[in-house]
């Protein structure tokens, strides 16, 4: 383990929830947690499930009503995971337990910079994140969009961070909405065909169990051929589709449908949301 990844300073992590929960995780598996991670949950029984991780304090919020400001005055690293709407009550909750120089990554989509600030004050240092949820078995990729108080020392020690749990891209907050339509809201996407691969198998005549394994593991194979080639995706499609075969005469139904136009709708409908959630921010 290189000093890069064991330099991280003391973490809280407000609403261990869905996103929360798989960088708590991420970080656990990673070895990572020897600096502190403090998580909050609303309920006991969430915070019983993280109670005993490596390096973790669990808080349960309806038994330690102010365990947020606990978290974060003993943090360097404040990570953001409640719900968008919640954010700005939490944040006037846990500014005045800020300590000084702490950085504030928020987790949450669709809620701007600029919210930060006004709840928060210009001078601390903000980022938003749009991690997936591949974070948890290490494979995560995670935007992140730095502030205007945010040094790049700042911005070097939260992708430390995410680094831990996968890879990091840096974009300017005008990207970031985009981004979560594509990584963010990406792995559901991937289960989605799963599905459908696994329901197309049943109808012909596999039972459950084979059907599952047949598309899980071919999704999981050309994923791993595909992040081990040094090809573009379309060639390796290529290389599989023969001239007049089988496989070429079901892509060509698949283009039919026109799976560009529908992965772009889909990618625009969560667009649209996320500048919603903004908009409520």
């Amino acid at each position: 383990m290189t000093d890069a990844t064991t330099s991280l300073p003391p973490i809280a992590i407000i609403g261990a929830g869905s996103m929360g929960g798989a960088i708590l995780h991420g970080l656990v598996a990673a070895g990572l947690t020897g600096g502190g991670v403090t998580a909050t949950n609303r309920t006991g029984a969430k915070a019983a499930e993280l109670a005993g991780l490596e390096g973790v304090t669990s808080i349960a919020l309806e038994e330690e009503p102010d365990g947020n400001a606990r978290a974060v005055a003993s943090a360097d690293i404040v990570l953001v995971g409640v719900k968008p709407a919640m954010v700005p009550d939490l944040l006037d909750e846990i500014a005045p337990h800020l300590r000084p120089g702490a950085i504030v990554v928020s987790l949450a989509a669709g809620v701007t910079l600029a919210t930060f600030a006004r709840h928060l004050g210009d001078e601390v240092a903000t980022l938003r994140s749009m991690p997936n949820t591949p974070s948890l078995v290490g494979k995560g990729v995670t935007g992140l969009a730095a502030g205007g108080a945010a040094s790049a020392d700042d911005l070097a020690v939260v992708r430390r961070l995410f680094e831990t749990v996968g890879s990091v891209v840096e974009v300017p907050e005008a990207q970031i909405d985009a981004l979560s339509t594509i990584s963010g809201s990406g792995p559901a996407y991937v289960f989605l065909l799963v599905e459908h691969f696994t329901a197309a198998a049943e109808r012909m005549g596999f039972d459950h169990d084979q059907a599952r394994l047949l598309a899980e593991q071919t999704f999981i194979g050309a994923t791993a051929l595909m992040a081990s080639a040094d090809v573009e995706p379309a060639e390796l499609r290529r290389r599989v589709t023969s001239p007049k075969g089988t496989t070429e005469r079901a892509v060509a139904v698949l283009q039919d449908a026109r799976l560009d136009d529908t992965f772009t709708e889909a990618a625009e409908a969560a667009l649209a949301r996320a500048k919603e959630l903004a908009a409520g921010s």
